[in-house]
């Protein structure tokens, strides 16, 4: 009895196309349009965010200056005594200073922000 119906089911299937060459290259191209289309969506919902965040932190880092109020990645607050080439000095409390990387700082304060 089941495989009965598998036999009707496969009988009911769509006709064959015409020949073997024929089909190839429409199914080719057929395949890759969903994966063009994933691609596309990746690119403008997770690479270009990244890319322009990035480029945001690498503006901020190279605009930094002496006075500005900052937050590192580790989450410490203070404000900048000295900027070198790679490395800036933060004042984190009194008499408290530290010598970390540029690209460890994550964001900028607002002045009105309080320590």
């Amino acid at each position: 009895m089941l495989i009965t119906l598998i036999d009707v089911a496969h009988a009911m299937g769509p006709a064959p196309q015409g020949g073997a060459g024929q089909g190839g290259a429409g199914g080719l191209f057929g395949s890759l349009i969903p994966l063009v289309l994933i691609f596309v969506i990746f690119y403008f919902l997770l690479i270009r965010p990244q890319q322009k965040k990035a480029k945001e932190h690498k503006n901020m880092i190279e605009s930094l200056k002496k006075g500005d109020k900052i937050v590192t990645s580790g989450g410490i607050y203070g404000i900048i005594e000295a900027v070198g080439t790679n490395t800036v000095t933060v004042k984190i409390g009194e008499n408290v200073k530290v010598k970390l990387g540029k690209a460890y700082v994550a964001t900028l304060r607002a002045s009105s922000d309080e320590d």
